[in-house]
């Protein structure tokens, strides 16, 4: 820390991911000495505000990084890999949101109300899991913690903005057109370079990401992967369907789980959902409360509802949960890996 704070780096600055980043540590009231806007050639020059000052972006380079102290990366995979180690390199700490680093075992993946303590690891570079698995896990910790866990079963419903803005853009041409009784035309989903495109508008698309050879999406084997390194458990059981809807922000997601401990009861997850960190419990079906992406929106935490005992598994349960995928699935869980790195006296 240098004087009354520290040198703060934002790379893809100008993008959804970035400004999210500005926003939250000017909400709260992160420490920053100096901030460091960087992007594409193609975007630098801009002008963004923070703390109601206007700061320059500027291209990145390695150059940039001289200095800087905290490195917040959401660039694309390409940058990270090209620019993260440089960053380390002159000794700033980078905390990378994109896949790039999730699955190096030299890189810890952090969640904080999960496995903060893996942060005292890095060797320069963190990785920020993907959103769907963020607030999945963060859900599920106190579970875990209290009753242990043997299976998981996950299907999303994640929403246009975690494939950009290009994807929010044509949602709704697309809705318009429909409404018109135009021609629908699709470019981006379910995945910019890929040889076929799929209306987004009125529909429900299950692929996110390209497939791997084992019929899984790069997406499903991202929340399977990443579930047993965040919770430190290869034999835990995951198995995941993600599917994109015409939402604009937020993603949901429907979860079975099955704990070691027998005999426990709704009443008794809702005990430890309560008090756990990050998450709000919205489960009172004779109210209709329950959480959706509408009202999740532009808030920080992980929120959970439709808890659920199996019919016919006693040690299974059923869950809803919901969270901004640009908040608490990217942005602010990048920030909040910052706020833990000062509270472990680690920058």
């Amino acid at each position: 820390m240098k004087g009354n704070g520290y040198h703060v780096a934002v790379v893809g600055a100008t993008g959804a991911v970035g400004t999210q980043m500005l926003s939250i540590l000017e909400q709260r009231q992160f420490p920053v000495e100096k901030l460091t806007l960087l992007s594409s050639a193609r975007s630098a020059g801009q002008k963004l505000l923070f703390n109601g000052a206007e700061v320059t972006v500027e291209e990145a380079a390695p150059e940039k990084f001289e200095g800087v102290d905290i490195a917040l990366f959401s660039a694309g995979g390409s940058v990270s890999k090209a620019l993260a180690p440089e960053a380390a390199k002159r000794g700033a700490i980078v905390i990378d949101n994109t896949s790039a680093f999730r699955m190096d075992p030299e890189v810890p993946l952090v969640v904080p109300e999960v496995n903060e303590s893996d942060l005292h690891q890095h060797k320069g570079i963190i990785a920020n899991p993907n959103c769907s698995t963020i607030q999945m896990v963060v859900a599920l910790e106190p579970i875990r913690q209290a009753y242990g866990l043997s299976k998981v079963l996950v299907s999303t419903y994640q929403a246009v903005s975690g494939a950009g803005v290009q994807a929010i853009t044509e949602m709704n041409e697309q809705s318009q057109a429909i409404l018109n009784g135009e021609e629908v035309k699709a470019s981006v989903l379910p995945v910019k370079g890929a040889d076929r495109h799929y209306q987004i508008a009125f529909n429900a698309v299950p692929q996110i990401d390209v497939f791997d050879t084992n019929g899984y999406t790069y997406e499903e084997m991202k929340m399977i992967n990443e579930t047993k390194k965040i919770m430190h458990m290869q034999e835990l059981k995951v198995s995941a369907t993600c599917v994109r809807l015409p939402v604009e922000n937020g993603h949901s997601e429907s979860v079975y789980i099955e704990v070691n401990e027998s005999g426990k009861n709704v009443a008794d997850l809702h005990e430890l959902l309560e008090t756990a960190p990050g998450v709000v419990l919205q489960d009172r079906p004779d109210e209709q409360l329950y959480p959706m992406p509408s009202t999740a929106a532009g808030k920080l935490d992980v929120f959970v509802g439709r808890v659920r005992k199996d019919p016919d598994e006693d040690n299974g349960f059923h869950m809803w949960i919901v969270s901004d995928n640009l908040l608490k699935g990217a942005a602010w869980n990048s920030v909040q890996i910052a706020e833990s790195l000062i509270k472990l006296k680690l920058v």
